[in-house]
Order: structure tokens, then sequence, then C-alpha cells
């Protein structure tokens, strides 16, 4: 059993990355972050680290992200931290360098997306999902190893000897317990643990955090909730489950997009299945599915087929068309890819 020491060492490869990435933090320049429209604790959580400890580098860091920051994780900025995302493209103007965080590919960045690709200064990519095409950066410091963004961005701050405080520790504790589900997914490695173990160490107070995070929810997420479930949609014979969700209901609910999360993880949990699906009808013909898996079925792969990405078990996609004609060609094609993989 390795010792806590040894699961903590920086591996080669993302040392090399990140003595690469200190290179560009020159003193005084200002450091635009940015993330994934709709972003998520990882997201928020590694962009809330980050800054302070740029700053703590004598850099100037300004977060400007494509949609405005979630309510749900406000708490991470505290009062001395600022987004800037009502700015716009007009945020990334006087960036001496951008880097964008837990994103693979440049379209994730939404409306930023263009105005990214234009940019002149150095761009760098700190990230765990698969390599898409087309990354938001020229220097990358990326790791599908890493159970979340926010562990990368410990390691940053392993590697170049900087101070974690409890408001960083706490932003990447948050980052590292949301995109783990709360240390139960399949990416919660020995690492994950260690690293959570010196976050908490160094201030994190867990059960402040979890009831912050999953026990803040709006009475209308409920009602939303019980909606959804009405939908529910249930393949036995192949492991298959789904839920949608139409157009103007979040809307009759008074939720927000930030208060989707985790909804998915309901068809998931019905003993069987091995894919679990949610259709989200964004109205204008845009329809966002979520696919969730679990054993060897790599939600990835299917997620690709429709333009979209992520990992093995999370992945998403923006596809085309109304709900019905999304959710027919999603589940065909889920059927199919599910009776292509034995059953373990």
């Amino acid at each position: 059993m390795p010792a806590t020491h040894d699961l903590l060492a920086v591996p080669s490869a993302r040392r090399a990355a990140i003595e690469r990435i200190a290179g560009e933090l020159v003193r005084g320049r200002t450091v635009v972050l940015s993330t994934h429209v709709n972003a998520d604790g990882d997201g928020c959580g590694s962009e809330a680290a980050l800054a302070r400890l740029l700053r703590g580098m004598g850099l100037v860091p300004r977060i400007v992200n494509p949609t405005p920051w979630p309510n749900l994780f406000r708490f991470l900025l505290g009062p001395d931290l600022a987004e800037h995302s009502a700015d716009g493209v007009r945020g990334l103007a006087g960036a001496d360098l951008l880097v964008v965080l837990d994103i693979s590919d440049v379209s994730r960045l939404g409306p930023l997306a263009e105005s990214v690709r234009r940019l002149t200064v150095p761009r760098l990519v700190i990230d765990h999902h698969v390599a898409h095409d087309e990354p938001a950066g020229d220097i990358l410091f990326s790791d599908i190893a890493a159970c979340a963004t926010g562990e990368l961005v410990f390691d940053f701050a392993q590697v170049l000897g900087l101070s974690i405080t409890p408001a960083i520790a706490t932003a990447l504790y948050v980052a590292m317990l949301t995109d783990t589900g709360g240390f139960r997914f399949s990416n919660t490695s020995p690492r994950c643990h260690a690293v959570a173990g010196q976050l908490l160490a160094a201030g994190v107070e867990p059960e402040t955090i979890y009831r912050r995070v999953y026990q803040s929810v709006p009475v209308g997420r409920l009602h939303l909730l019980r909606e959804v479930l009405g939908s529910l949609e249930h393949d036995p014979a192949i492991g298959l489950a789904w839920v949608s969700l139409d157009a103007g209901v979040m809307e009759r609910h008074g939720v927000l997009t930030e208060d989707m999360d985790g909804i998915v993880e309901h068809p998931r949990s019905i003993a069987g299945t091995r894919l679990a699906l949610f259709f989200r009808d964004l109205g204008h013909d845009r329809v966002k599915v979520s696919f969730r898996s679990t054993g060897g079925v790599d939600a990835n792969v299917l997620a690709r087929q429709f333009g979209g990405g992520g990992h093995a078990k999370a992945s998403g996609a923006l596809v085309a068309g109304s709900l019905a004609d999304v959710r027919a060609r999603v589940v065909d094609a889920a059927r199919a890819y599910l009776k292509a993989v034995p059953a373990a």
C-alpha cells in the first residue's frame, strides 16, 4: 500500500507541464481565467483557487466566464475575488495571458470562443478531459488520470511551492467533491483522497461544504424533479434509462441551469442500469443531452457520435432538433451501442 507522501508525489509529466506554464507567469501580468459555459463546481473551484494562487505570485487575475458565475458556488469568490463575466468579450481586453480551466474544446467557451481563437497572447489550458481536436490554448497541462481539474491546480501549487490558504483549500475541495460525485464515482482514486486529506488539514470544513453544495437547493428544484421523474422511461433488457425536461419548465419553477446538476443520477441509480440519459429542451431546436454510464460502458464514445464529449462515465452533447427527434435518435444509438458492449 503506497504511503501518503508517495500518493502526493506529482507525476513527472505534470511537473514538466507546470514548469512550462510557470515560465509564462511574469510578475505584474494580467491573467484572465475562464471556464466552460454554465460552470460547475470543478470549473468554479479551480478558477477561485488559481486566482488566489496567482495573486500570491504577484500577478493580477481576472475571472471572465462565458456565462454568469452560478449562485450555488458564489461563496467560493468571497470578498476578495470578483468576476467579470458580465463584461463578455470586453473582459478579455488587456490580458497578457489567458488560462482556460476544465475544457478540452474551445467551443465550450460559448460566446467567448471566437474571441479566444483570435487572441495573440499566450493561451494556457489546465484540464482533465479527453483531448479534443481544437483545445482552447497552445500550452496544455492536461491529464485524464486526475479526478478533477482541481487536483491539477493543487499540483500547480505543490510544484511551485505556493501556500494553500483555507480559502484556496475550500475551492479545491469543492472542485474535487463535485466532480467525483461526493467521492463516489470511479474517478475517485487513492490520490484523490490523499489530496482531499491535505485540503482538510489546510482548513476545509467538510460538513459546511456539504451543506452549501448539496443541501441548499431552492424548493423549485424539488417541484422540477417531481416533473422530470414523471418522464422516466426504462429499458431493463439492455440497462438503459432516460428522463426528459420540456422547454419552459425551468422558468415555471423558477430554477436555474445550475439546479440541473445531479438529475441524471436518478435514472442511473436504477438497479441494472448501464447508461442513463437526461434530455433537456433548450428551445429553438436545441437539446442538451447528458450521458452517465456505469461499468464498462463509455459514455464519451456515445456523446462523440452527437458532437459532444467528456469523460468515460460522464459526458454531454448539444444536439440540433426537437426534443422528440433528438430523444429518438439518441435512444436508438444508445440501444445499438449497449447491445455491442457486453454486460459485466
